[in-house]
C-alpha cells in the first residue's frame, strides 16, 4: 500500500480548514491534510488526483497529492 501510486477523485477539500477526502479507485475514502499536498497544489471537488498512502495515528492519509494532467 505504501510507496505505491494510487488514483482517485477529490470528494471535497476545505481549503480554509486545510483538509478533505479523496475517493480511491477502490471506493475507499482517504483523509488528506494540507501537509499532504504538493507545494502550490489546490484541490477541487471532482478533480482526478494521484497520491500515495501513509498510515497516520487515526488511519490512512493521502500524501504527495497532485492533480492528474
Amino acid at each position: 500500500m505504501q510507496g505505491k501510486t494510487h488514483y482517485g477523485v477529490v470528494k471535497f477539500y476545505k481549503e480554509e480548514e486545510g483538509f478533505g477526502f479523496v475517493i480511491s479507485e477502490e471506493g475507499e475514502e482517504i483523509f488528506v491534510h494540507i501537509t499532504g499536498l504538493r507545494q502550490g497544489v489546490r484541490l477541487e471537488k471532482g478533480e482526478g488526483v494521484s497520491f500515495e498512502i501513509i498510515r497516520g495515528k487515526k488511519g490512512i492519509n493521502a500524501v504527495n497529492v497532485r492533480p492528474l494532467c
